[in-house]
């Protein structure tokens, strides 16, 4: 009897000293799993830019977001009422959902792409079933640059309109309230510019201290009447030779 109560005395103090270890182990799952769902948080920087920056806005500088936004506000200002289904997320083929004032519903599935990538025949195809699950009858492919081949094809065999990047931006200044300002060409030409009168100062420079007038002298640069710049002898009114820049 008194060796059973040493043998359940062991065994209670083994069984003891196990739990501390479950219970580490246990939090220790715990901060793996919570770490593991704060990295597959997504982020996007560009969610926040206004209405009026994206109407300022050059196509080749909005996110697929913001081109759905943009083609949101066109088609509200022509009179449709819009619904945005798929902005910015999963759209299942359909980004807009516009309605005429008649009732007609047509689902608009919008892509900006640089001019190299075509929109390809799968995107036609998704448009096309996805549109039934939003009740709409008609169907438009919006895409700042064009569409291929098999692609175009697909589209007028299942009457799918769709607009390429050129008649986009033909739509979209027409409208007017779209006045995107290229900063890149505004740089670049103060740029140019900058770099014009640097070489003209050189080489005005350049022809002064190269020049030497007639009676030995050197020449300077002067302004005529009309601001035109030209080399006169530096001894003047005693030597008037001049010559042009």
């Amino acid at each position: 009897m008194i060796i059973g109560m040493i043998i359940s005395a062991v065994a209670l103090g083994v069984v003891v000293a196990l739990l501390p270890s479950k219970k580490k182990g246990r939090v220790r799952k715990t901060k793996v799993k919570s770490s593991s769902t704060k990295v597959q948080r997504p982020h996007s920087s560009t969610q926040n830019r206004s209405d009026q920056e994206i109407l300022s806005s050059s196509l080749d500088s909005l996110s697929g977001a913001e081109f759905e936004r943009l083609l949101a506000l066109y088609f509200r200002d022509k009179g449709y009422e819009v619904k945005e289904v798929g902005i910015g997320g999963k759209d299942g083929g359909v980004d807009l959902v516009i309605i005429d004032q008649r009732g007609e519903k047509t689902a608009v599935q919008a892509k900006c792409y640089a001019n190299h990538n075509t929109v390809g025949v799968q995107t036609v195809r998704e448009l096309v079933g996805a549109k039934r699950n939003h009740d709409c009858i008609l169907s438009l492919l919006v895409t700042t640059s064009d569409l291929t081949e098999p692609a175009k094809k697909e589209a007028e065999q299942f009457k799918v309109d769709y607009w390429h990047g050129a008649l986009v931006e033909q739509k979209l200044k027409s409208w007017e309230k779209w006045q995107p300002t290229n900063k890149k060409k505004k740089a670049q030409a103060v740029k140019d510019t900058v770099q014009n009168e640097v070489q003209r100062s050189q080489a005005q420079v350049s022809a002064t201290k190269e020049a030497i007038c007639t009676c030995g002298s050197p020449m300077v640069t002067r302004k005529g009447r009309e601001g035109k710049p030209f080399l006169g002898c530096s001894t003047f009114p005693k030597c008037r030779q001049t010559r042009s820049v």
